[in-house]
């Protein structure tokens, strides 16, 4: 019941992300909401086009290890899921280069808070406690929430 509820979480969470990608999309960074125009008031990142599709496809890595961790959890394959948490979400030295190339502090700082949050993941994965995985694994995906509602490329 834990995995369901967890996977549900999950797909409204991956929604609302989405929604935030599909905003970056749109002219004038607004978007429709019941017919009425709005401005998106997020704060840009001023990234150059090649660095916004290298920092999307990092994204979108970092949703499929998501993804691939709730199924391993689901298969009870902790040290598994534990390796997908290390390797693709956890502060290895190339997500540490990365958000060092980034000028805003303030998302340099959730992108170092993010990472070293999918080390924990990998941690509380290693000791195979469902609930201990999940409220790491929410807390991981609150910086990805709070990192696109906060800024846009």
């Amino acid at each position: 019941m834990k995995i369901l509820f967890a996977a549900s979480a999950l797909v409204g969470v991956f929604g609302i992300n989405a929604a935030f990608a599909a905003n970056e999309q749109m002219p004038m960074g607004g978007h429709q909401h019941h017919g009425m125009d709005t401005m998106d008031t997020r704060t840009s990142l001023g990234l150059s086009a090649p660095m916004k599709q290298h920092q999307l496809s990092n994204m979108r890595e970092h949703v499929e290890a998501v993804r691939s961790i709730v199924g391993l959890i689901a298969e009870q394959k902790f040290d598994e899921a534990s390796t997908v948490a290390h390797v693709k979400l956890g502060l290895t030295p190339e997500m540490q280069s990365m958000c060092n190339m980034f000028e805003n502090e303030d998302f340099r700082k959730l992108g170092f808070a993010f990472h070293k949050s999918g080390d924990d993941l990998g941690d509380a994965l290693k000791t195979g406690d469902v609930d201990a995985s999940l409220r790491a694994l929410n807390k991981t995906m609150g910086y990805c929430v709070e990192r696109h509602a906060t800024y846009r490329q």
